[in-house]
């Protein structure tokens, strides 16, 4: 037989195509597939030659137009050449399929894949030990983001006795055979996001596998770089397992024993450190100590050539970072060595440095952290795209790239199981990576902190810093447990100490890392750990001082040459602002002088005195009415509010550096990312600050103009924020209840000036601007935050432009600007200049019924939200101003409001918590004549049976309290059938069954309240209807404290209290009829009752929101009422139950009387 069968015409597709891109792999793939399979000679030699040629092939990028098609039909055909008892060629067919999957980043088809793992597996089991090597590189190609698709195939690989099994055995005699097979196993376990993944047993197999092979000990035989190359494949298995999110890491003994071998791992190779790790990590929110073995001493390696710098001697000229080392000591010990958990001791080999001036004294931060750092036995090199100098060449250099890149697998494997568990859980292991202000005398121990000082490479540095972050990120509820304000002196150390020590410590480990770091990705790493840090710790509960060392700290690296450096500066100074406002600390912060050499404050001077507003003549006018006024010009600049709008609207002073890739020749102004950080930081400080930025108003007004008139859109969005943060910083400033002095605000003359600037300036073409419907929404929300007072004081043009503009914006057909604009009218419908003006309300009620009808729920919400403050205004225009604006109103646009209503009460919980709350404003305002017309009568009906339906429905709280509230509402209104209607029995019905066994107590509350405001004894019903809600309030007095929630203990003083006042209203309207249900009750529950009325008598409950009198003299003038209005009650069946009720109330005012008397007389 020939060697090489060859068709005797050319199949299609031989025929060799012109040159071109892939011209070389078609022109190959074209002859292999005219070849037929044989065993001689010369047929194996010429597929060993276009084997070779393929490989040696130079595949341009992206292939040079071969398709993932080709690729997998040319190795399909490869190895139908090859037998398997033709080893060499197997083994070159598995280089080949390896080499052209890589190289050419293909991911074979499901098809191919079934033919070409059946050859692989078969190649393995059936060839030599020699060949195996190359096959597994070939099945992990094949496998590489595949694994759902290898279902057929997944017993062989990793079954019982599969081939990825048994090599993976940390006991298997050949290296790296077993690093080939933990590889290939974890490429079966990468998913695509969406796909199908691998099923849960192999996935605990695959998960036990890494874990086994990160938990063994380097074998023997085993060199250091294979070793490192196994561990991460192992990581990086786990770390595939782990972003799959099917992984639930349930148990504690799985969770702590992946956390103890991350751990350890971190450090992998890390200079100066030996470490030992217990084989599990259990949850303890206090340091734990390792009983094991003392850590074993490794001899200090020193060059002779490079004597230790004296600690106390201070650097000249700016260093590289080469020639610094990685700590600054204080006098309280090194750094990152004060980790909270003692599991994994720390040696350091660095010689007796002494400690470290105290801060604040001797040479700078900077200078001492070079002093003592260049005594390390290892240094970290200078900014550049290398983790490591050449100087140590070689293999060892070699090494510690390999170590590094474990320390980062196990940072990232760390990284997605932070992400995979709930915080909860997290934070029971905090000790073991957060680091803790150390005792004296303990154990040094490692934490994440130690890898982000020590480490030299800076993406591990970098990647440390994530993880920290992430552990951060949320952490304010676990956080806020923290105290230390006052110095605790005993035998023990309270948890809230304990964290407070560690959030301490992180302050100091983050500055000392900030001040020594020269890498602008990992400074930006460390900036963005530290706003996460100050975003979360609980500084109102801490000693001062944390804040203003970060604040000084920052201030230099606002001015970086590096634009992600200022971006995550401003962050920084954003989350200080913002953290817990307002803060004393903080705000003595924003008083300091301009300092820190940052310029520009002169050029923003210039621009403030340039501003076209402050040459008007009524601006000068409001000034000089205002010179006493400290709201308008403030005692000591605030160098922030400077800052930033200087980097907003003032050309940059270097107008490109090295690190600005987008800087082009026109591009004048900061970066977009720079310029917006700083609008946000504006933004919270007038939310926080707004006493420190009100002095400024104007000049931000100015600048969110000049912002809305950009042509970047995150720019102009930025801008409408600041407006409206500035808008209802006067709106609380103005409010009845506000702390802040008449003589303190901002003047309304001011405030109309405000506003007129934004209304002739760029804010309506923001409006109108379809094109960015996003910027219309913020335009919307800003247009709402005008101070009412400063509405009625602006022009008519002005004030018809805004109704128009919002009635308009009111149809657009993006969601987002109808629910800003429904919002936005349910605001102005409050005004007390427009709410008076009938043809308002009635147009501002058809537009929000209009969406009230949308297809978007978040429309429908807000919509109802102002539908509900409509309803508020009809109920205030009906107290002030009588029948004139009921008979006004349209009694069609009113039935078609409690149309609306009733409908929007069957809506999502957002839309129904509002709507029941219109249907009771409503159904208060309806008057006789809208009552008896025949077509408001079934809507009647219908409304009040949406109201009862929600108070015994299963919807939040907020909604349920909303109804009962409501059904108070409908109960003021005289001139419905309370009584003698047919709902009147199920209205009552649902208000006793929720005061008696709701387990919201704030519902409780509201029912008792509705259930007290009848005002006639006709309107409770029947003798029988009055007993149900006597008794029911009796039972709810006596389950007053019956909750397994303990934040509702809060609210039982509340409750009792109104449930008290319920039973005196209804004493006080009992007819002859109902005294023999109250005589039951003092027979049977009378001392219960009596206990709680005196309570009721004796103290109010301050807050309580229950309307309640709270002066103790005004219950016991309701309580003597109730006495004597029994006593008046005529009862011809006898006297018995008068007697009886009469004899108990006297009693109870006697007691009530000698208690008064008793603290009288002690006074």
């Amino acid at each position: 037989m020939a060697a090489v069968q060859v068709a005797g015409a050319p199949v299609c597709g031989a025929r060799e195509p012109p040159p071109g891109p892939g011209s070389g792999f078609r022109r190959l793939s074209a002859r292999l597939g005219s070849l037929r399979p044989a065993d001689s000679s010369s047929a194996r030699t010429e597929i060993h030659l276009l084997f070779d040629q393929l490989i040696s092939e130079n595949y341009s990028e992206g292939g040079g137009g071969v398709t993932a098609e080709d690729v997998s039909a040319l190795l399909v055909q490869a190895c139908r050449l090859v037998h398997l008892n033709q080893e060499h060629l197997v083994s070159k067919v598995s280089q080949l399929i390896h080499h052209l999957l890589n190289r050419l980043q293909v991911i074979v088809d499901e098809q191919n894949l079934d033919f070409l793992l059946a050859y692989t597996i078969s190649a393995f089991q059936q060839c030599s030990s020699w060949t195996h090597m190359e096959i597994l590189q070939a099945l992990s190609a094949l496998v590489y983001y595949n694994g759902p698709k290898c279902q057929k195939y997944l017993p062989d690989l990793l079954g019982e006795t599969g081939i990825l099994v048994k090599l993976s055995d940390p006991s298997q005699s050949d290296p790296d055979l077993s690093r080939a097979a933990v590889h290939c196993m974890a490429n079966i376990c990468l998913s695509v996001p969406g796909q199908p993944y691998l099923d849960e047993p192999y996935r605990n197999i695959c998960f036990q596998t890494f874990l086994t092979i990160l938990q063994s000990s380097k074998v023997s035989g085993m060199d250091d770089i294979t070793f490192c190359m196994l561990l991460q494949n192992a990581l990086k298995g786990l770390q595939s397992l782990l972003n799959g999110g099917k992984m639930k890491l349930t148990q504690t003994e799985q969770l702590g024993s992946l956390l103890a071998v991350l751990k350890k791992y971190m450090f992998h190779g890390l200079p100066g450190l030996n470490i030992e790790m217990p084989a599990v990590l259990y949850p303890a929110p206090l340091p734990q100590y390792d009983g094991r073995s003392p850590v074993r001493q490794e001899p200090m390696e020193m060059n002779p050539s490079k004597p230790v710098a004296s600690k106390r001697k201070k650097t000249k000229g700016k260093q590289k970072k080469g020639h610094q080392g990685e700590e600054l000591k204080e006098p309280n010990g090194e750094i990152g060595a004060g980790a909270a958990s003692a599991l994994g001791k720390l040696t350091l080999h660095e010689g007796s440095a002494p400690g470290g001036a105290p801060e604040g004294s001797g040479p700078t931060a900077r200078d001492r952290a070079s002093s003592y750092l260049s005594s390390s036995p290892w240094k970290r090199i200078s900014s550049s795209e290398s983790d490591y100098s050449d100087a140590e060449g070689g293999l060892q250099s070699k090494m510690r790239s390999y170590q590094a890149k474990v320390r980062q697998g196990a940072l990232a494997c760390f990284l997605s199981t932070i992400k995979s568990i709930e915080k909860k859980v997290l934070y029971g292991y905090w000790s073991a990576f957060v680091p803790d202000t150390p005792s004296i005398g303990s154990p040094q121990s490692v934490s994440l902190m130690t890898i982000s000082l020590k480490d030299p490479s800076p993406k591990t540095r970098a990647c440390a810093l994530q993880v920290l972050s992430a552990i951060l990120d949320g952490s304010k509820q676990f956080l806020s447990v923290a105290e230390d304000t006052s110095d605790h002196k005993r035998a023990f150390t309270p948890f809230s100490v304990t964290i407070a020590s560690s959030i301490r410590e992180l302050h100091r480990c983050l500055l000392l890392a900030l001040v020594a770091e020269s890498s602008s990705q990992t400074l930006t790493q460390i900036i963005k750990c530290l706003a996460n840090l100050v975003s979360n710790a609980p500084y109102n509960r801490l000693k001062p001082n944390l804040l203003t060392k970060v604040w000084n700290q920052i201030k230099p690296y606002i001015r970086h040459k590096d634009v992600n450096v200022r971006v995550s500066s401003l962050t920084l100074l954003g989350a200080i602002v913002s953290a817990q406002a307002p803060l004393p600390e903080v705000q003595l912060l924003l008083q300091q002088p301009c300092s820190s050499g940052l310029s520009s404050s002169s050029s923003a001077t210039s621009w403030f005195n340039s501003s076209d507003w402050r040459r008007d003549a009524s601006y000068a006018e409001t000034l000089e009415e205002s010179t006493d006024n400290s709201a308008v010009s403030s005692v000591e600049p605030c160098w922030l509010i400077r800052l930033c709008i200087s980097i907003v609207v003032l050309p940059r002073e270097d107008p490109c550096s090295d690190s600005d890739t987008s800087c082009t020749v026109g591009n004048i102004y900061e970066p977009s990312p720079v310029r917006l950080e700083a609008l946000q930081v504006l933004a919270l400080l007038v939310k926080g600050y707004f006493v420190m930025a009100q002095g400024y108003l104007m000049e931000l007004g100015e600048v969110a103009c000049r912002c809305m008139e950009e042509t970047d859109p995150s720019i102009q969005l930025h801008g409408a924020k600041l407006l409206e943060e500035l808008g209802t910083g006067l709106i609380q400033q103005h409010k009845a209840d506000s702390t802040v002095a008449l003589s303190q605000r901002v003047p309304v003359s001011l405030v109309v000036m405000f506003w007129a600037m934004m209304l002739n300036g760029p804010l309506p073409r923001a409006l109108q601007n379809s094109q960015h419907p996003t910027l219309q929404a913020s335009s919307c929300d800003a247009l709402s935050s005008i101070l009412p007072e400063a509405f009625s004081s602006l022009p008519n043009d002005r004030q018809i432009l805004c109704i128009t503009l919002l009635l308009g914006l009111n149809h657009s057909k993006n969601p987002l600007v109808k629910a800003a604009a429904a919002r936005a009218l349910g605001v102005y419908v409050l005004f007390s200049c427009l709410r008076q003006d009938v043809m308002f309300v009635a147009d501002t009620a058809n537009a929000i019924l209009m969406s009230l009808h949308d297809k978007s729920p978040n429309v429908r919400a807000k919509a109802a939200w102002s539908l509900g403050n409509l309803t508020d205004t009809l109920i205030v225009n009906m107290e002030m101003l009588g029948q004139s604006f009921q008979e006004e109103f349209s009694g069609l646009l009113l039935l078609k409001m409690l149309r609306s209503a009733t409908e929007a009460s069957k809506d999502k919980d957002k839309v129904k918590s509002n709507a029941v709350r219109a249907l009771g404003n409503l159904l208060h305002f309806l008057q006789p004549y809208h009552i008896v017309k025949p077509r408001f009568t079934e809507t009647i009906e219908e409304s009040i049976q949406a109201l009862i339906s929600t108070v015994l429905s299963e919807a939040t709280m907020k909604v349920r309290w909303n109804a009962c509230y409501a059904l108070g509402n409908v109960f003021k209104n005289s001139a419905l059938p309370l009584g003698t209607a047919p709902w009147t029995a199920q209205a009552y019905g649902a208000l006793t069954s929720v005061v008696k066994s709701c387990k919201n107590f704030k519902v409780r509350i509201k029912s008792a309240t509705a259930l007290s405001i009848p005002d006639k004894r006709e309107q409770y019903g029947s003798v029988e209807q009055y007993a149900q809600i006597w008794s029911a309030l009796v039972t709810a007095l006596q389950k007053s404290e019956d909750t397994t929630d303990f934040l509702e203990f809060k609210y039982c003083a509340s409750l009792r209290t109104q449930i008290c006042q319920a039973l005196i209203h209804l004493l006080n309207l009992a007819s002859s009829s109902d005294l023999l249900c109250i005589q039951e009750t003092v027979e049977q529950s009378g001392d219960m009752v009596r206990l709680y009325i005196l309570q009721y008598l004796k103290s109010g409950v301050e807050g309580d929101d229950t309307g309640s009198p709270q002066s103790p003299q005004e219950r016991d003038r309701m309580l003597s009422e109730a006495l004597e209005h029994i006593k008046g009650i005529q009862d011809p069946s006898g006297d018995t139950a008068k007697k009886t009720i009469t004899a108990y109330l006297e009693g109870i005012l006697t007691i009530y009387a000698s208690a008064a008397e008793s603290c009288v007389s002690l006074l």
